[in-house]
């Protein structure tokens, strides 16, 4: 049981686990050599492309500042959602068992920022879009991907796009 339950969840172990590592990394690094609003640009002299040294304390494009402690319980309740959604998807579906995964991986390593820093680091600016990090790109992605995978697999079960019209297509001409 446990190890039918565990290969059941690699893939979602592994894949978050990578950009768990990943996202504290990067973000270790930046602690490393950046002070706070420090910026540093790798493609003088354009400043489009930025790397610096933010600290979040709320959430996404800069909203709900100073709302850690309601970030950690939302973020944490997303964490269990996903987990458990992920129980219900079909081994088969593999394209939105590894949006999941993404999502889960980003929701961790902010999560972890949250709990040991007392704020999400961001770290990646480009042109005026407010700075985000891997964690942030990897849940965007996840939940981008997610809706796609969610549209084929609608279009594969009811290719005339409406839910239903097939059956009822059938149904008339009998």
């Amino acid at each position: 049981m446990l190890k039918t339950k565990l290969k059941s969840n690699l893939l979602l172990i592994g894949i978050a686990l990578v950009i768990i590592v990943l996202d504290q990394l990067t973000k270790f690094i930046i602690r490393q050599n950046l002070s706070l609003g420090q910026a540093w640009l790798p493609f003088p002299p354009s400043d489009f492309f930025r790397i610096v040294y933010w600290q979040n304390t709320g959430a996404a494009f800069g909203t709900f500042q100073n709302g850690n402690t309601v970030l950690k319980v939302f973020t944490s309740v997303i964490i269990l959602v996903i987990l458990f959604y992920y129980q219900t998807i079909p081994p088969a579906h593999k394209f939105i068992r590894l949006c999941l995964a993404i999502m889960l991986g980003g929701a961790v390593g902010n999560l972890i920022d949250r709990f040991r820093l007392g704020y999400v680091l961001d770290f990646i600016a480009v042109g005026r879009f407010p700075v985000f990090n891997v964690a942030d790109s990897c849940v965007t992605v996840g939940v981008g991907l997610l809706i796609l995978a969610m549209y084929l697999e609608e279009k594969k079960t009811h290719p005339s796009g409406m839910p239903g019209a097939d059956s009822d297509q059938s149904q008339a001409q009998e």
